[in-house]
């Protein structure tokens, strides 16, 4: 059986007051967030980390926020400023006293710091402007690690890279610890892939088996039934010899599709490929529609949704089971005709959580956004990862680097 994601990390809360107080604290945040017309959209990702925030600056720390927006590619791009974040996050604190400070890292960072008080809030400009930041430059980790008494990684969403702002700062500051967010995402995933409550279903979804296959080979061991969904779907229908019409396939991975289906046969474990799926005649909301058997895909004709009957067979794993992951859409919800099979299965997950029945974590971007489609908010789960990536590698087994190099909390085997 795969090993917890991480051991326990040393968090904010395990600090005494006085290693915050007056204390220059450096905190990676996670605020790439969609931006229209100089708006933050979504702010579900600045929401997620002020409780870090405020627990720091309740005891007086001097916050500096570490963050990126988009991909600028080392170099400064009005584009992808912060001003539009900076402004949003001066609504949600309309207490606190902040500042937004250009980059390049220099001495006028170092000035405003000192010159900050105490509970108060400076935001540097986007990170990725500093083109060391995705090398993870030892030059650039030094500068900003003389300029903190305690590094705070709060963004668990690029906690798998390996930049300066998530890893080769903590070589020079001499606290590093995890925010209230980080830690959360950390024990939602050690538990259910530690411990979980069983039995313990997981949905695996998305177009592409080659980027969830690590997924697949870690979760077959550890849960008692797995579902398939999505277009990985007709890659596993493929394997099996079925003809699948023009639907996406990844014909390099047939033999990863097939291996899969064989290390579930051999672990005892339910692989719950679809038996019927919905077809299309065309890649659009005006296309026609119908349900087939998933042996059956008629020519010319793509698959775009899991059918009833295995959404029906899904439910009722559903609402046996105590645990459940999901990762990814089990069908093209983004067009409104194709996202019937997403949006039944989020609901059925939603109702067996809300009867606290259900322990659900949901992890991935995509997964984020189908439920939305599907009228239902975080608050309707478990637990809704803000990491696509950091979830996968997760999920996968992976420790990420950027929690490797926190410390470990006191006390643990």
């Amino acid at each position: 059986m795969p090993q917890a994601p991480t051991k326990q990390k040393r968090c904010i809360s395990d600090l005494p007051d006085d290693a915050l107080n007056g204390r220059r604290v450096m905190v990676r945040c996670d605020f790439n967030v969609p931006v229209e017309a100089g708006e933050v959209v979504s702010d579900h990702r600045l929401r997620a980390c002020l409780p870090t925030l405020e627990y720091l600056l309740e005891r007086h720390a001097k916050v500096i926020i570490l963050t990126h927006r988009g991909r600028p590619k080392g170099q400064v791009d009005e584009a992808f400023s912060l001003q539009p974040v900076f402004k949003h996050l001066q609504g949600l604190l309309p207490k606190t006293p902040m500042k937004l400070i250009d980059l390049p890292i220099g001495d006028h960072i170092a000035q405003a710091i000192d010159q900050a008080e105490p509970g108060s809030l400076l935001m540097l400009e986007n990170i990725r402007f500093e083109p060391g930041e995705t090398k993870n430059d030892a030059d650039l980790a030094k500068k900003l690690g003389a300029m903190a008494d305690v590094y705070v990684n709060d963004a668990f969403g690029t906690s798998h890279r390996a930049h300066v702002s998530t890893a080769g700062i903590t070589d020079y500051v001499p606290i590093k610890v995890a925010g209230f967010l980080l830690n959360r995402e950390l024990s939602r995933f050690a538990q259910l892939l530690d411990n979980p409550p069983r039995p313990f279903v997981a949905i695996i979804g998305g177009s592409k088996i080659s980027t969830k296959i690590g997924v697949l080979n870690n979760l077959l061991p550890v849960v008692d039934q797995l579902i398939v969904g999505g277009g990985m779907t007709y890659t596993f229908l493929k394997a099996q010899g079925l003809g699948i019409g023009n639907s996406i396939v990844e014909t390099d991975q047939l033999d990863v599709a097939r291996a899969a289906m064989d290390q579930a046969q051999a672990l005892g474990k339910t692989l719950v490929i679809p038996s019927d799926v919905v077809v299309a005649d065309a890649f659009n909301a005006e296309a026609n529609t119908q349900v087939v058997p998933a042996n059956a895909i008629p020519d010319g004709w793509e698959g775009v949704d899991t059918g009833p009957d295995t959404i029906a067979q899904a439910i009722q794993l559903i609402q046996q089971a105590k645990a459940l992951v999901w990762n990814g859409p089990v069908g093209v919800f983004e067009i409104e005709p194709f996202a019937t099979g997403t949006v039944t299965l989020a609901q059925a997950v939603a109702e067996q959580t809300r009867a606290g029945k259900l322990i659900s974590v949901l992890g991935g971007g995509d997964t984020e956004a189908a439920i939305a489609t599907a009228g239902l908010s975080d608050d309707d789960f478990t637990h809704v990862s803000t990491g696509g990536g950091a979830s996968l590698e997760l999920l996968e087994g992976k420790v990420l680097p950027g929690v490797a190099v926190l410390e470990d909390r006191p006390g643990q085997a």
